[in-house]
């Protein structure tokens, strides 16, 4: 089996299955660098909204946003990350670095995560008018995550699969499924 940070040429991607296939791994799997890109371009556009929105009480650029991230989620949810397109900028963005596959299933629990957030503010703002605050909050979380993710490679998703789950998870990002820290180590 070879190493996260190993690169492969050519991954393919099947339809209805939720990842890549990388020769040399039992799993689908994802590259982490464009992961953690695309929450970097989705921070950048949806901390605008959030800032302009806090300045000038205008809300639009937060609904817009809200509305695209939840599009971004269901494309990768339902058809394939790869046709997202925050997904496919950050393959861009990153593709003269080698590849640090990581596996797919905890990104499936942190985009679903997203997903429902972006849902439930969608929702908020349109059906019920619910308060700005509220909304904000809900936007303010988003944002949250999105930086932890993009400047930090934490992914909030991941973390609660692994303590979630029964399966003991693999590949994961910084190689938090197996690592730990020196002064905790027994």
């Amino acid at each position: 089996m070879t190493t996260p940070l190993e690169s492969h040429p050519n991954p393919t991607r099947r339809w209805g299955k939720f990842g890549e296939i990388v020769e040399g791994f039992d799993l689908e799997v994802f590259n982490e660098r464009e992961v953690r890109a695309s929450a970097g371009i989705l921070f950048v556009f949806g901390f605008g909204g959030f800032i302009t929105a806090l300045n000038t009480n205008d809300f639009r650029l937060v609904q817009g946003f809200a509305i695209f991230f939840l599009f971004d989620m269901l494309i990768r949810l339902v058809m394939s990350p790869r046709y997202s397109p925050t997904m496919a900028l950050g393959r861009l963005a990153v593709y003269w670095q080698r590849p640090e596959w990581v596996s797919a299933r905890p990104k499936r629990l942190a985009w679903g995560l997203g997903f429902g957030l972006a849902l439930t503010t969608c929702f908020l703002m349109g059906r019920l008018g619910a308060p700005l605050a509220l909304v904000m909050s809900l936007c303010g979380i988003c944002m949250t995550v999105l930086f932890l993710e993009a400047a930090f490679g934490i992914c909030v998703g991941c973390f609660l699969q692994q303590r979630l789950s029964k399966e003991k998870p693999e590949l994961c990002p910084g190689d938090t499924c197996t690592y730990v820290p020196v002064n905790k180590r027994k």
